[in-house]
């Protein structure tokens, strides 16, 4: 209680200006906020979004197989649960790639084309997060190698990703894959996780190059010394650091990613945003629209907020165990 008092005496009524700014900052809060619950409770009209709940979380996922949606928000709480024990805290990485293919693996079977909504939305996130990581690490790793050639090619690789539109990427690689694949059949989902992953790998080859420099230079070389080859120093030196380093800034990636996956609408996937517009478009919830795009933007809120403090609590126990 006293921390909090001494808290709010310093930061908000420190001086006369602040004192003022904060009383009407608040007062200026409580009446909006009056206002939103007043219009929420009594005015706001919630059945129709009540009555298209399953578009907005699952799009056209089958009903029998909705079970499996449950099965995997119970992997996501036992993965989110690991992170917080002891002593697996320490592989975040590891325990969200684990996660990540067994959330796959159980929503699969139906179909990738059948997932939507907020699944869909929170699946990309994933699958694309978890695929651009080990892609990334190869990209870092090539651009500070001194193989000429290969640092080229991997440096080119990463400039003209981040100097390019997702949009444009996830549109030219769902064009270009039934190309080299006449005879096969690529679900659109899959296309577009494949445009978004090399387009979001470029990224995290950054994250994770900083993350290499930030290692001390003497750690390798006096591994060098004791005769290890240059795979065990990147694999079992380099990268287990650097990988720690940047653990806050990969996880925020996540959140960039998420929000990035509205972009789908353009290969005709249906997000849990393009779901909202879908409700929209039928003339009986045509009265609507601020509840709809209310509700998303609370479901956007708090999905974002959940990732940003995963962060910033990485990030906080990382500089207490730097001390």
């Amino acid at each position: 209680m006293a921390r909090s008092y001494l808290w709010i005496r310093r930061n908000l009524f420190s001086s006369l200006f602040d004192s003022v700014l904060s009383i009407l900052v608040l007062a200026l809060l409580v009446w909006a906020s009056s206002r939103f619950l007043r219009w929420a409770l009594h005015d706001a009209h919630w059945r129709g979004i009540y009555e298209s709940r399953r578009l907005l979380l699952v799009g056209l996922y089958p009903p029998e197989d909705i079970w499996r949606t449950w099965v995997m928000l119970g992997i996501v709480t036992v993965a989110i649960g690991a992170m917080m024990l002891p002593k697996l805290r320490r592989f975040p990485i590891l325990i969200f790639l684990v996660a990540s293919a067994a959330a796959i693996l159980v929503l699969a079977p139906p179909g990738f084309d059948r997932w939507g909504g907020l699944l869909l939305s929170l699946m990309l996130a994933v699958i694309v997060s978890a695929a651009s990581l080990p892609l990334g690490v190869l990209l870092a790793f090539g651009r500070t190698s001194r193989n000429p050639s290969l640092r080229a090619c991997c440096t080119g690789y990463i400039e003209v990703m981040r100097s390019v539109p997702l949009i444009l990427v996830v549109y030219w690689i769902w064009i270009t894959v039934p190309l080299f694949l006449p005879d096969g059949s690529v679900s659109s989902l899959v296309r577009g996780m494949i445009g978004y992953t090399v387009f979001n790998a470029a990224y995290v080859a950054e994250f994770v190059r900083s993350g290499i420099q930030a290692v001390p230079r003497g750690q390798a070389e006096a591994a060098k010394s004791l005769g290890m080859s240059n795979w065990t120093i990147s694999t079992e030196i380099v990268l287990p650091q650097a990988i720690r380093f940047v653990q806050p800034a990969l996880v925020g990636n996540v959140l960039d990613v998420f929000n990035g996956a509205t972009l789908v609408f353009i290969i005709g996937l249906t997000d849990f945003l393009r779901a909202g517009q879908m409700i929209l478009a039928d003339p009986a919830s045509s009265g609507t629209v601020t509840e709809v795009y209310v509700f998303m933007f609370a479901v956007y809120f708090l999905i974002g907020s959940a990732i940003t403090f995963g962060a910033r609590r990485m990030e906080a126990r990382m500089q207490r165990s730097a001390r």
